[in-house]
């Protein structure tokens, strides 16, 4: 008989591609508990700009999609880079199109932004998934500030306060769940 595992999305929220956003995603999903299953979305770039006309009945297919991904996992983690003070264009645009619907409501959520200074964007985003009342705490949000100095092309943490941090935010967005 096997056990369920616990669905995570883990949204990546830098259209580069093996991005220090990305990388840390991918350790967090290295360092959950084994009861965990994280699938990392990574395809901001291929959903269409938000348009409220086409958000009906039948929204584009991608929005379906991404959409149905939100709604079967029992977690969201978001990590994102901050573009000029501000949430990459593309993450917005993502949530954007879950504003008409409650996929994000009560879901249980973890916050990461990791990027030069990150402040503003995080403030945005937490704004933002506040508004979608998303289920989160301060335990389960983390700023990374000077991400590229802490972590390698390998992703590698090569910072042990961040590293830290990281097992922290792990440990607290576990027990969530368990």
């Amino acid at each position: 008989m096997s056990i369920q595992k616990i669905k995570i999305l883990a949204i990546a929220g830098s259209t580069r591609k093996n991005s220090s956003n990305f990388k840390i995603l991918q350790y967090i999903a290295n360092h959950l508990n084994a009861e965990f299953n994280v699938e990392i979305f990574e395809d901001l770039a291929a959903l269409p700009h938000f348009n409220p006309d086409l958000d009906t009945e039948n929204p584009p297919a991608e929005i379906i999609s991404f959409r149905n991904k939100i709604i079967e996992a029992e977690g969201i983690i978001i990590c994102t880079p901050e573009y000029v003070f501000s949430l990459p264009g593309s993450l917005k645009n993502a949530l954007e199109w879950c504003v008409s619907t409650t996929i994000l409501s009560h879901k249980k959520s973890g916050l990461i932004t990791a990027s030069a200074s990150g402040e503003m964007a995080h403030e945005q985003l937490l704004l933002i998934m506040k508004t979608l009342e998303a289920k989160l705490d301060a335990s389960t949000q983390l700023l990374i500030q000077g991400v590229r100095g802490k972590v390698n092309t390998d992703g590698e943490i090569t910072d042990a306060e961040t590293e830290k941090a990281l097992e922290i935010f792990i440990k607290n967005f576990e027990r969530h769940f368990l």
